[in-house]
């Protein structure tokens, strides 16, 4: 079975799935220890992003093997409930506040490629090996890849993974959009710590209130989302210190100290 191992470093929280011997597989107790996690993190107002990886050898292959019998057994009790629980669980990850980076140690299919395309950021590992793979075994996607793969990388790019069955190493995937970088196994962790430090210098409200703006645009026109920018950018000087203190600070040529809410 796959534990979820937390742990905050200064304003960091790392999310590791760890259950090496099943591929860090998801069944009922991971999704359960996934959302109280992500609770924690929503919690915890000294956090500025949120990290999650696999151990050993892969990201994660998505659902269980041994839970699956049980869903095949009984789609309706079983399979679709927990499908649905996942999903909920990745659209509560993709608006959370907090900026998110999926660092794809490995194999990542499936659930697991579902997984990372709700994360703000995927920094990958050379060595890593991403497909979707629902088609391989006969069924559709049912927690996001068909939605969230077209928005990332194009449609003929998801088609190629979702129809024809196509992997992607790391460089690839920063080849195609699917990730920001791509470095060797051994400097991921690095890599990721670089783009949380820079996360974390900046005002956490403008990163929520651009994390909303970013997840609208899909889904509006351009009219509608210049508005909604409009309407945000109104209230945020009006609600929020952190405008006035970025003006004062660089003027004054100082760091500023962020405590907008």
């Amino acid at each position: 079975m796959t534990k979820v191992d937390v742990k905050v470093t200064g304003t960091v929280m790392t999310i590791t799935l760890n259950g090496p011997e099943r591929m860090n597989s998801l069944g009922p107790a991971a999704l359960d220890a996934l959302d109280a996690a992500l609770g924690a993190a929503e919690r915890d107002g000294s956090l500025t992003s949120l990290v999650i990886t696999g151990a050993g050898r892969a990201f994660s292959v998505g659902m269980d093997i041994g839970f699956l019998g049980e869903c095949f057994a009984d789609p309706p009790g079983v399979f679709v409930p927990f499908i649905r629980r996942y999903h909920a669980f990745l659209d509560r990850l993709e608006a959370c506040p907090l900026p998110s980076v999926a660092a794809v140690n490995g194999l990542a299919r499936a659930g697991g490629f579902e997984l990372l395309l709700a994360c703000d950021f995927v920094i990958a590992a050379d060595e890593a090996k991403v497909g979707d793979s629902h088609g391989d075994f006969g069924i559709v996607p049912g927690a996001g890849a068909s939605q969230r793969a077209p928005r990332k990388i194009g449609d003929q790019r998801a088609r190629a993974l979702l129809l024809a069955g196509r992997w992607l190493t790391g460089p690839e995937m920063a080849d195609w959009g699917l990730a920001l970088s791509s470095v060797p196994q051994a400097e991921l962790m690095d890599e990721v710590t670089r783009l949380t430090d820079a996360l974390g210098n900046r005002s956490k409200t403008v990163t929520a209130t651009l994390k909303r703006l970013l997840n609208a645009a899909p889904d509006v026109t351009l009219a509608e989302g210049l508005r909604l920018e409009r309407e945000l950018f109104t209230r945020f000087h009006e609600e929020v210190a952190d405008a006035d203190e970025g003006y004062r600070a660089y003027v004054e040529k100082r760091r500023p100290v962020w405590n907008g809410r």
